[in-house]
């Protein structure tokens, strides 16, 4: 499968007149204008951990394989009555890996192992605690019903069943289940690529020396590590100064070696904002005006077809502006389809006073079964981020929060992130 083409110059425009587009109208823009971009490739399942499945996965073979024991004990067909019973012991035993041979009649017992297959003719196993052996005969006492103690063939997987559908994203534990159902390798879109940028003079790279006037780069890192854990490449080209020269050899550097180009500084449109200046000179960037706090400005455009991410520069508005809009719109062009987080409602433990007009995404966690939020609103204050566990969302009418009423929550986990 090869990858699609490059994206048009004019996709992320927004219909004249728009001035401010609601946080739900941006959303159902980016998934509608935006498709997968990246081909397909075979990837051993030890090594597919994170990666997106490009066709559905469908079992090989059933799971269980065959009917066998879930304990330690003897096997026999049926169940038993009310009562002391008497089996007669046959020689040998079943064991996990080591099949007995030969097939039980009725009223007949053999040892079976925990995972062992059950012999032809038994259906049913009764716990080895459970029975005393006297003479090479099995005494036991009932009632005992028929298949207890015992797996059937299938019962977790048939084989061929669908087990994980095209666009899901593979965690540790789906690996063992791909195995189980005697998968050895899955068909996997190749890692997006994402070039990430900072653009500022006032910016300098961490542990660098600083002088009072400039600031630490915080977005490089933090955005980076987002985007590994969403299972994407990173390729990091580092700290652009503001001049429209350096940004476009930038962004030329970008979309040689990324299928999507994510920025931070820059995206509005003072004088200084050079990367929204040089998009739009270029005829692929549209400024949408986002009714959304923090954040607002966020630059949609297309470089060489590569499309590009122009995030605001504040850290808290770009953390934000990442896990809202670009999440589900990287994970679309990835090949996991358009994803929005699951929300949790619960009590709030807050007061506030919202004005109507923008939708407002408050650093929060939950405590005492109700959701905190950080004592600050600013967007300069990026510890907030850390202090938190996700976001609280309050849609764009105005609103009294009160402590008890309740809110939506956003763990940061139903963005992909533990």
């Amino acid at each position: 499968m090869s990858a699609p083409s490059k994206l048009s110059n004019d996709c992320f425009a927004l219909p004249a007149g728009v001035h401010w587009t609601p946080v739900s109208e941006a959303l159902r823009l980016l998934e509608q204008r935006l498709q997968c971009c990246v081909p397909v490739e075979q990837s051993a399942v030890e090594d597919s951990d994170g990666r997106i499945l490009a066709h559905a996965v469908i079992a090989a073979r059933s799971h269980p394989p065959c009917a066998n024991s879930a304990v330690d004990g003897y096997a026999f067909a049926g169940g038993l009555q009310a009562g002391a019973q008497s089996l007669q012991l046959r020689d040998g035993r079943s064991a996990a890996g080591e099949a007995f041979k030969g097939r039980l009649l009725p009223g007949q017992a053999l040892r079976i192992l925990t995972g062992a297959a059950l012999p032809g003719g038994a259906d049913t196993v009764v716990l080895q605690e459970d029975v005393r052996i006297d003479d090479g005969r099995l005494q036991v006492t009932g009632p005992l019903k028929a298949g207890a103690n015992a797996r059937a063939a299938g019962e977790d997987m048939q084989q061929g069943a669908q087990i994980f559908p095209a666009g899901h994203q593979l965690r540790p534990e789906d690996l063992g289940v791909i195995a189980a159902a005697g998968l050895g390798e899955v068909s996997v879109f190749k890692p997006l690529k994402v070039a990430v940028i900072s653009t500022g003079a006032e910016l300098r790279a961490p542990g660098q020396a600083a002088r009072v006037d400039q600031i630490f780069d915080a977005n490089r890192p933090m955005l980076c590590a987002v985007l590994r854990r969403w299972g994407m490449e990173v390729v990091d080209l580092g700290i652009v100064p503001d001049e429209a020269a350096a940004v476009r050899a930038a962004l030329d550097r970008a979309k040689d070696c990324a299928d999507v180009i994510m920025t931070s500084g820059g995206a509005s449109a003072g004088d200084q904002d050079h990367m929204s200046a040089v998009l739009r000179a270029s005829g692929g960037m549209a400024l949408w005006r986002i009714a959304v706090k923090p954040g607002r400005p966020l630059a949609l455009g297309v470089w060489g077809g590569v499309p590009v991410f122009g995030l605001p520069g504040n850290p808290v508005a770009a953390f934000v502006c990442t896990l809202i809009f670009a999440r589900p719109a990287l994970l679309q062009l990835a090949g996991a389809g358009f994803q929005v987080p699951q929300a949790l409602h619960m009590p709030a433990a807050f007061s506030k006073t919202k004005k109507a007009g923008r939708r407002e995404y408050l650093r929060a966690r939950l405590r005492d079964g109700a959701a905190h939020v950080f004592a600050s609103e600013g967007s300069g204050r990026v510890s907030g981020l850390s202090w938190a566990e996700g976001l609280v969302e309050l849609p764009e009418a105005a609103a009294e929060i009160k402590p008890g009423q309740t809110v939506c929550f956003l763990p940061y986990a139903s963005f992909g992130l533990p």
